[in-house]
């Protein structure tokens, strides 16, 4: 049974915390507590903070990334190599990925997986933009680079069949540096700069296999 409060107003803040992912009712409580022995001014910057992330962070048109301009500055570096794209599953592994400094291309950030069990399929990820940024042209090198998970290699295998027709595109994978059943953003920097480098082409997968 939920914990009820005499305060609605408390009881409001504890209900919204505890929603994030993480954040249990007793967790929300010790927060929204905290909060208020602050200062007001302090506890006031945090809610507008929120806000104006929520408000004033969009996402990228060009990759998907959070961006608080049409196109992020990754994409819109003239430094940066746009011919080699890397996909991640999220912006958090932008994030991993950009801390071991191997990544000298742009990014194309799927928004998920492909998961049937959870309901989601190709149509519900930003796998169609990513074929057409190489029905383009301009792009030399596609890098997958996702979690070593089931879903993750079943998100392989299908951006690979849908991207097989351009034969002119290099698909490649992260060597598996990456332990099976890991996650990209959990994977320590060096590991992660590692299997960046020694990428491997991604029909050598099946080759292994058979």
């Amino acid at each position: 049974m939920e914990q009820e409060f005499a305060s609605p107003l408390l009881e409001n803040a504890v209900s919204q915390l505890a929603k994030l992912p993480g954040i249990g009712r007793k967790t929300a409580l010790r927060l929204v507590l905290h909060l208020l022995k602050q200062d007001e001014q302090e506890a006031t910057a945090l809610g507008e903070a929120i806000i104006k992330v929520r408000h004033d962070i969009n996402y990228c048109h060009v990759c998907h990334n959070i961006s608080e301009q049409p196109v992020c500055p990754i994409c819109s570096n003239p430094n940066r190599d746009a011919s080699t794209v890397c996909v991640v599953e999220n912006v958090r592994d932008v994030m991993s990925i950009e801390n071991t400094h191997q990544h000298h291309g742009v990014y194309h950030v799927l928004g998920g997986l492909i998961s049937p069990m959870d309901g989601i399929g190709p149509a519900d990820i930003e796998i169609d933009s990513l074929e057409e940024r190489v029905k383009r042209g301009g792009i030399a090198e596609v890098i997958l680079a996702l979690s070593a998970t089931m879903e993750g290699d079943t998100t392989n295998f299908y951006i690979f069949r849908r991207l097989a027709p351009y034969a002119n595109v290099k698909i490649t994978i992260l060597a598996r540096g990456v332990s099976v059943g890991n996650e990209i953003e959990y994977t320590d920097e060096l590991t992660l700069g590692r299997s960046i480098l020694n990428r491997t082409l991604f029909s050598d997968t099946f080759k292994k296999q058979n």
